[in-house]
Formats: C-alpha cells, structure tokens, sequence
C-alpha cells in the first residue's frame, strides 16, 4: 500500500475511477435485507418485548439512549413536577401551623413569608436550586419543615447528578468518535502474493489515534445445518491476515485488511460468478479505544455480493513529500482492475495454483489496467472488468 514520490505505478496516475464502480449488468432475484447497514446500524427490529420493566430497571442506559428531545423533556418535567410537589408539601406545613393565618406580634412560623401556594412553590424552587434570595426561610419552630428540607435537598442533588452525568455520557458517547472512521464503499477479490485474498480499506481522519484497534470480520449468510434446521443469520468468523499473528493494527493511515481465501475460510467455494448470485454479506467491526478521552469505540459496516469488485485492486493512498507522508484521501476509495481468475480459491487450488496456470497457459500476468481484452487462448486466467 506504501508508495513512494515518483514510484506510483503511470497506471494508477492516469486512471481515476470513481469509487462508483459500475459493475456487470444481470437481471438478478430480489436480494435479502442487509443484516448491518453502510453506516454501522445493524438493521434489525425487536417486535413482541413482552418485559417491558426490564428497560426500567436499568433508567441510566435507558435515558442514554433515547433522543435528545426526550431526554430534556424528562428532565424538565422532573424538576418541575419535584418543585410543585415540594411547594404542596411546604403549603401544607404553613396551613397546618397556621402560618397563613393573620397572628400578632411574637409567633414565629415554620417558614416565613409564605402567604399563599405562589409562595410556597417559589420557596420550594429556591430550597431545591439553593438559590436563596433570602425573603424566605425554614426557622426552628417546625421540626417537620427541617425533615422536609433536607429530603428535597438530597432529591435535588440525586436529579442533578443523573442528569449531569446523563448528558455527558450522550455528548461522549462513543459512536461519536466512530464518524470520523471510515470504510471504503467496495471491497475488492484479487490475488495477493499469488493467493486470492478478500480486501477492504480502513482509514482515521483525526490525528488523534485508536489505541489498540482491532478488526473482525464475519460472513453473514443463509445456512442449513445437517439435521435440516435453518439458520437465517449464520454468522461465520473469517481469519485476518496481520504480521504479528493478531488482528491489531496501528491505525494511522489507511491500511488495507486482507483474508486470504484459504481451506478455513467461508469464501473458500465461492467464485466470480456465484458472487452474483449469493446472498452473502460481509461484516466489518472496527474496535479500538479513543486516546483523548479512554472511552471504548467501535465502528461498523458491512459489503454484500453487490458491492464485493472482483478483480481489482486499490490504490495506493500514501507518498512521501518533502520528508514526510501524505494520504490523499481522495484515491481512498479508488480501485483498478488487475488480472484475477474468475475461479474460487478452491478451484485454484485444485488446479496447482497460479503458478500453474501461468505455465498452463504461457502468459505473463502484468498489472496492467490498459488491456481491455484477455489474449488469444488465455481461457483460465481472465481481467474482470
């Protein structure tokens, strides 16, 4: 994927193709719902939740969850429905102390000042938000007024808490983060290291980094097992090729995830033609953890047979200016087409590989994007276009 100034294949400069690539026209059957959409939302609905009290029981993740309009009106009603309860319960204090009524000199009431339910509702608002104006206040004469002054002030406290940290979870909340992590639109089948490999790209516009990212991909398909039963949403692992062995990488510029299409591998039967006619969808999960804030984020999205290239390539992103390495983020999703056999990986391998294909047929497979037609007898090993 690395290129250097000036060593970028002339192929690649000269052809701009756009990431819309127009691939075979055929009149195919009507396509399953994809499981995970292009934008990481997993296209799932739960219909007939008969424990609807489960959601209660967890209210934080709850409130984190709904919208922001319905978080601020719970909010607003919650306070206003605690400074009118409070404001009942204070007017009932003065009217049972007979603080309301006319009294002369020397009785002291409960709370002063308070002539009227308008009084007792602007009291309890300056208890709960201690915004004291300093007109009214709670006295010693009623122990019951002292109880109730401390229960709305720990009522207060506990309201502002859930709502503090209730905003700061929806304003840090991790798919934020995910915005700015991005899949190329297609991804693409052609042979690496003369083997066929499954690859897409993966790229980071912040220069703030994910530490420890991790990627999985998973095939997600219609199967039946041996004793009949169907199992709509099949979901397969599919191995990642990576130099340490793991699935870790080090996300600071694109980088180009590729499965090799081996014996353990899903897409291990599948071929050029029966990519078209499949069902099949590819899921991509980008994990990693933010490394301004610590908080945990994951990314997703997903390729089904129609937005699977085969035979092509991507182009290289990265060249070095001036000392240092620039991305053109304009080439990110940028494909070229690059001799590929229509056959699957097992097919290949049953055949000897692409070595014997080569010999089998005595042509010499360049990376070319110019040659539109195969040559003369070149049966086996044919450009996708």
């Amino acid at each position: 994927m690395l290129s250097r100034k000036g060593l970028v294949p002339e192929d690649y400069l000269l052809t701009r193709l756009a990431e819309d690539v127009q691939q075979p026209k055929f009149k195919a059957s009507q396509r399953k719902a994809r499981f995970v959409t292009k934008n990481g939302r997993c296209n799932v609905a739960h219909t007939n939740i008969r424990e609807q009290g489960r959601f209660l029981q967890d209210v934080f993740t709850t409130l984190v969850d709904l919208k922001w309009l319905h978080t601020l009106i719970i909010f607003t009603m919650s306070y206003l429905c605690s400074w009118l309860l409070f404001g009942m319960i204070w007017w009932l204090i003065a009217f049972a102390h007979g603080d309301m009524d006319e009294r002369g000199a020397g009785v002291v009431p409960c709370v002063t000042d308070i002539r009227s339910f308008s009084s007792a509702f602007l009291f309890s608002i300056e208890v709960q938000v201690t915004i004291g104006f300093g007109g009214r206040m709670v006295t010693e004469e009623c122990v019951s007024a002292i109880i109730i002054l401390i229960v709305q002030n720990i009522v207060g406290l506990v309201i502002n808490a859930i709502m503090l940290g209730c905003i700061f979870m929806k304003t840090a909340q991790a798919n934020r983060r995910a915005e700015t992590l991005i899949f190329s639109k297609h991804a693409v089948v052609s042979l690496r290291n003369n083997k066929l490999c499954f690859m897409m790209r993966i790229g980071d516009l912040r220069k703030s980094m994910i530490i420890s990212a991790t990627v999985r991909m998973q095939v997600v398909r219609k199967t039946s097992t041996r004793e009949g039963e169907l199992v709509p949403l099949d979901q397969i692992d599919i191995h990642i090729e990576n130099p340490e062995g793991t699935n870790g990488i080090f996300l600071v510029s694109p980088l180009v995830i590729c499965h090799v299409i081996d014996k353990n591998s899903p897409l291990y039967g599948v071929s050029a033609s029966d990519l078209l006619r499949d069902d099949l969808e590819v899921v991509v999960v980008l994990e990693g953890v933010v490394e301004t804030t610590g908080i945990t984020t994951q990314a997703r999205t997903s390729y089904v047979s129609d937005e699977i290239l085969w035979g092509r390539r991507f182009v290289p992103t990265v060249s070095e200016e001036d000392g240092m390495y620039a991305v053109d983020y304009a080439k990110f999703g940028l494909t070229v087409r690059v001799p590929t056999p229509c056959c699957s990986a097992k097919t290949l391998e049953e055949t000897g590989g692409i070595a014997h294909l080569k010999t089998h047929d005595g042509a010499h497979v360049r990376a070319t994007v110019r040659r539109r037609k195969p040559p003369p007898g070149h049966m086996k090993l044919s450009v996708i276009s």
